[in-house]
């Protein structure tokens, strides 16, 4: 399983012979102008929430690589309204996909589109494929049911938003990682723009200090589980 940094929330996943891309958003992000999304592959599209800097390039994508997009019921409906294939999902369900099973779970945060219309609730996910388990916080605080995942799946990666304000910060990311039971962690949604900037080398030792990794990537770098 290969994950690619693209930017604030933006992964990518490439498992089983698929390529999933989660929460795209790169042309409404300065920081990500040299990733050309023309010819990124996808065949699934995963959104954690209807906020314009998780759905911006969602459209452009799956019209040109006819993508499943994956959602809650609202946010998938919304793009099959518009002709684009998808997937619908609501908290607690689960689905076995040809890549790997998908589940989708809690966050507490908001969710709307950006002309005001109603999102549904925002999610995370967690995805099991290739015999490795990540988890995708999406836009949360830290909550108390995040001690649910452990309890049907361990977990070889967490991917945490850890940029304050609007999420978690790094000192909540850190507790959920102990509440999923992950040390490995790939942060995100954080530096975008003035109200999520982190100090990085101190980001690092706040969890190296709790005994967990942390690990920022550079934008379009990638690690393999």
């Amino acid at each position: 399983m290969k994950i690619t940094f693209y930017g604030h929330a933006c992964i990518g996943i490439e498992v089983s012979g698929k390529n999933i891309l989660v929460d795209p958003f790169m042309t409404g992000n300065p920081k990500a102008s040299h990733i050309d999304i023309n010819i990124l592959p996808a065949d699934y599209i995963l959104v954690t929430h209807a906020h314009n800097d998780h759905i911006l390039d969602v459209e452009t994508i799956a019209n040109r690589t006819n993508a499943v997009i994956i959602s809650n019921y609202e946010v998938a409906t919304h793009f099959g309204n518009k002709g684009l294939k998808y997937h619908p999902m609501n908290h607690g369900g689960s689905w076995q996909f040809d890549f790997g099973k998908v589940k989708m779970v809690s966050a507490i945060h908001s969710s709307s589109f950006p002309n005001g219309s109603y999102g549904g609730n925002p999610a995370g996910f967690v995805i099991e494929g290739e015999h490795k388990n990540i988890y995708i916080s999406g836009d949360t605080a830290l909550t108390m049911d995040m001690k649910l995942i452990p309890m049907r799946t361990k977990l070889d990666l967490a991917i945490l938003s850890i940029g304050n304000n609007f999420t978690m910060d790094v000192e909540d990311a850190i507790i959920a990682a102990d509440f999923v039971a992950c040390d490995k962690v790939l942060g995100v949604h954080y530096d975008t723009f003035g109200y999520i900037e982190i100090n990085h080398n101190q980001a690092k030792k706040k969890f190296f200090d709790a005994g967990k990794d942390l690990m920022l990537l550079e934008i379009g770098d990638s690690i393999v589980l």
